[in-house]
C-alpha cells in the first residue's frame, strides 16, 4: 500500500497541468488558450489508452514490468520536451508538446496508474473502497506538490529544462518502487490476507512464484460477488449508468481543473492557490471511497453528487458577486467532487464486476474520462473566450452537470446490477 501511494503521487503530475500552462503560455505567445488546453485532453486520452493496455498487459506480465515501461515512457517522452521545444518554431513546438507530454506522459502514468490500483486492491478485497481512496489521495495530493516544485524550480531555471529534470526523478521513483508492487497469490487472496499482509513486506523476502506471475486470479468468492468477463459487464445496463455518471463528474471536475490556477488569478489569487483543487481531489477520493465501503455504492454517488451542486452554486455566488471567499470555498468542493469520480471507478469496478477481470474492467470504466476529457477542458475554455475571460457561463455549467449525475445515480439505485 505505502508504495503504490507513493507511485500514484508522482503520476499525479497529470493534474497539475494548469500550472504550465501560464509559463508555456508567456512563452510561446501565439498559442490560443483552446490549442494549449488540447494538451491537457490529449493527456487524459492517452491516460485512458495506457490503462486499458495495461490491464491487457496484465494478463501476460507483472505489475512491476508495467510499472518500469511506464518510467521508460515518462523519462522519453518529458526529456524530448526540453530538447526539443523552440521559442523560434512555436508551430512545431505546440506538437512537441501535443506528442511528448499528452502522447507519452498520459500513457506512461496511465500505464502504471492501473497497475498499481489492479495489484493493491486485490490485496484489500473486502475494503477496496478504502484502499482505492488511500491509493488515490496520493495521485491527488501528487498534483499539489508536484506542481509546486515546478512553480519553485522554474523560476531559477526556466518552464522547459523542468521537464527534464521531472522526466529523471519519476522515472527512477518508478523504478525503485516497482520492486515492492505485485499481486497477491491466490493462496493469499482465499485466505483473506488482504488488508493484513503489506505487499512490501513480502516483496523483500520469500514470495512465492505465483505471486510473481502476471494477473492472479483471486477468488470471487473471497470478494462476496460473481466476476464479470468484459463482455458480460458490457451487456450490464449498470456499465453504462456509471460510465455515464463517471464522465459527468469527471467532466464538471475538468472544466474548473483545466483551469484552475487561471481562476484563482483571475479573482485576484495566486495561481499556486489554484493547486489546491488537487489537495481535495485526493481528500475526495478518500472520503467517497470511505462512504462506499460503509454505505453502498449510490448512496456514496448520492454525497459526491450533493458536494459538487454545492461548489458550482459557490462558484457561481463567487462569480456574480466577485467575492473571492466563495471561490475559495468552491474550489476545494469540486475538487472533491472530482475526486470521488476515480474512486468510484475503482471501487465500482471490483464491487459490480468482480475481481477475476479487475484490470481490463477497471481500464475499460476508467476510458469514461475519455470524452470528458475532450469535452470539458475544450468547451470551458470556448466559453471564457466567448465570455472575454470570464468565468460565469463555465460555473452555471456546473450545475447542470451535477443535476445530470443526481439523476443518473436514482437510474443505478432503480436498475442494480444486472446482465442483458
Amino acid at each position: 500500500m505505502i508504495s503504490g501511494t507513493a507511485i500514484l503521487v508522482f503520476l499525479g503530475l497529470l493534474y497539475s497541468w494548469s500550472i504550465f500552462r501560464a509559463p508555456l503560455t508567456a512563452l510561446f505567445p501565439a498559442w490560443t488558450l483552446t490549442q494549449i488546453s488540447v494538451t491537457f485532453t490529449l493527456s487524459i486520452a492517452f491516460f485512458c489508452v495506457g490503462g486499458f493496455v495495461s490491464g491487457r498487459l496484465s494478463l501476460k506480465v507483472s505489475p512491476r514490468a508495467i510499472i518500469r515501461i511506464s518510467a521508460v515512457l515518462l523519462l522519453t517522452g518529458f526529456v524530448l520536451i526540453t530538447i526539443l521545444l523552440d521559442q523560434n518554431a512555436e508551430t512545431r513546438s505546440l506538437y512537441v508538446l501535443y506528442i511528448f507530454y499528452g502522447v507519452f506522459g498520459g500513457s506512461g502514468v496511465g500505464l502504471s496508474y492501473n497497475a498499481v490500483i489492479s495489484a493493491v486492491n486485490k490485496w484489500f478485497l473486502g475494503r477496496v473502497g478504502m484502499a482505492s481512496g488511500i491509493l488515490l489521495f496520493g495521485f491527488g495530493v501528487g498534483g499539489l506538490a508536484l506542481g509546486s516544485f515546478v512553480s519553485f524550480l522554474s523560476g531559477f531555471i526556466g518552464i522547459v529544462p523542468v521537464f527534464a529534470v521531472l522526466g529523471v526523478i519519476m522515472a527512477a521513483i518508478l523504478f525503485f518502487l516497482s520492486f515492492f508492487i505485485r499481486n497477491p497469490s491466490a493462496r493469499e487472496a482465499e485466505a483473506g490476507t488482504a488488508g493484513e499482509i503489506s505487499a512490501e513486506a513480502n516483496a523483500a523476502g520469500a514470495v512465492s512464484a505465483e505471486a510473481n506471475q502476471p494477473e492472479t486470479v483471486a477468488a470471487s468468492a473471497a470478494a462476496g460477488v460473481r466476476s464479470y468477463t468484459l463482455t458480460q459487464m458490457l451487456k450490464s445496463p449498470s456499465f453504462w449508468v456509471l460510465f455515464l455518471w463517471i464522465m459527468a463528474t469527471s467532466m464538471g471536475g475538468l472544466l474548473v481543473i483545466n483551469s484552475a490556477a487561471n481562476i484563482a488569478v483571475f479573482f485576484g489569487a495566486s495561481g499556486v492557490i489554484g493547486l489546491i483543487v488537487s489537495v481535495f481531489t485526493g481528500v475526495g477520493r478518500l472520503i467517497i471511497g470511505l462512504s462506499y465501503d460503509r454505505f453502498g455504492c449510490t448512496n456514496a454517488m448520492m454525497i459526491n453528487n450533493l458536494i459538487f451542486l454545492l461548489g458550482g452554486v459557490t462558484l457561481t455566488l463567487g462569480a456574480v458577486t466577485g467575492n473571492v471567499s466563495f471561490i475559495f470555498i468552491g474550489l476545494p468542493l469540486i475538487g472533491v467532487s472530482e475526486g470521488g469520480a476515480p474512486a468510484m471507478t475503482s471501487a465500482s469496478s471490483m464491487g459490480f464486476f468482480g475481481p477475476d477481470n479487475f484490470s481490463t474492467n477497471f481500464a475499460t470504466l476508467t476510458f469514461s474520462i475519455l470524452p470528458a476529457a475532450i469535452i470539458g477542458p475544450l468547451v470551458s475554455s470556448r466559453l471564457q473566450e466567448i465570455s472575454g475571460g470570464e468565468y460565469l457561463t463555465t460555473f452555471i455549467m456546473l450545475i447542470v452537470v451535477g443535476v445530470v449525475a443526481m439523476v443518473l445515480t436514482l437510474i443505478l439505485k432503480a436498475i442494480g446490477n444486472r446482465v442483458l
